[in-house]
């Protein structure tokens, strides 16, 4: 059991650092002329139509967990969609404080569904993991971090959802397989993306096709269907509060990524949130009462 933990934190790393490194392919493509809510769409519909299939049967086998398989797959859907979207249109450390307030969200919504409890020290836990991100992200100048525009909301929302996906995949655990979550998963995105591009069909009919986009989707296609299912694979081994903290590590990731890739140096107050981040992370295996 100890090796199978070990194994689902490592899963939820790999999906951390992934996730703080997606935000810059999805900008370059953008920039090649393939909107956000197309791109999304595509990356996730490709690992539907290429694995996805092969899992029907088994979807169909726990049809009775429909709600919160429905639960799981559109939160994550608005999750991915609205994180990719804020990031893509509004101020990036702005979008991205707003959806790390998904521990807050996570640990209400764990004591509620899952009757997950806190030790004292997970909530100081959450306390350093929260205050890290505000030290990190915070722009005096900006106020509140209330939205303010509809990139923030977004984000917002995100979080929330975020939040809510990680307790829905946890509360399914081991009654229904990774991959089946998995497939719901991508199934939430295409569905949520499919009615988007419905009302904004110019980003099919206007995107500019090229073998730079087409290859960097189908890389992002590949790399998504890994990350969702290192997702459902730790999140239904790593009580939710946990996994919910393991995630802040993202914010380091990307802030680092964003140095390399588009020469934003990290200033004294990031340092120091990252730092907080990692300590905090570091004991979230003692979150939990015994």
């Amino acid at each position: 059991m100890k090796m199978q933990r070990l194994v689902a934190i490592a899963a939820l790393l790999y999906a951390t650092i992934s996730w703080g490194l997606f935000w810059y392919p999805f900008r370059l493509l953008e920039g090649w002329g393939v909107g956000g809510l197309a791109a999304i769409f595509i990356a996730y519909l490709l690992p539907l139509l290429g694995i996805g299939w092969w899992y029907g049967k088994a979807l169909w086998q726990v049809r009775h967990h429909w709600l919160w398989l429905t639960v799981l797959g559109f939160a994550s859907g608005w999750s991915n969609v609205g994180y990719v979207l804020g990031v893509l249109e509004g101020e990036v450390m702005r979008v991205l404080l707003l959806f790390y307030l998904a521990p807050l969200w996570t640990v209400l919504l764990a004591w509620v569904f899952l009757r997950e409890r806190l030790s004292t020290l997970g909530w100081w836990v959450i306390v350093l993991s929260l205050g890290g991100a505000m030290v990190m992200l915070w722009q005096p100048q900006a106020g509140l971090p209330l939205p303010a525009n509809v990139a923030e909301w977004l984000g917002l929302s995100a979080g929330m959802t975020f939040a809510l996906s990680v307790v829905a995949g946890r509360h399914l655990g081991d009654t229904v397989s990774d991959w089946v979550k998995t497939v719901a998963v991508w199934l939430g995105v295409a569905v949520l993306t499919g009615v988007g591009l419905l009302f904004y069909p110019q980003q099919i009919t206007g995107m500019v096709y090229s073998w730079n986009a087409v290859w960097l989707l189908l890389g992002l296609a590949v790399a998504i269907t890994l990350v969702t299912y290192a997702v459902q694979y730790g999140v239904a081994r790593i009580p939710a509060s946990q996994s919910s903290v393991i995630f802040l590590f993202e914010l380091v990731v990307a802030a680092i990524a964003a140095y390399w890739l588009t020469h934003e140096r990290m200033v004294l107050n990031e340092w120091i949130g990252a730092a907080m981040i990692l300590t905090a992370s570091l004991f979230s295996g003692r979150m939990q009462q015994d």
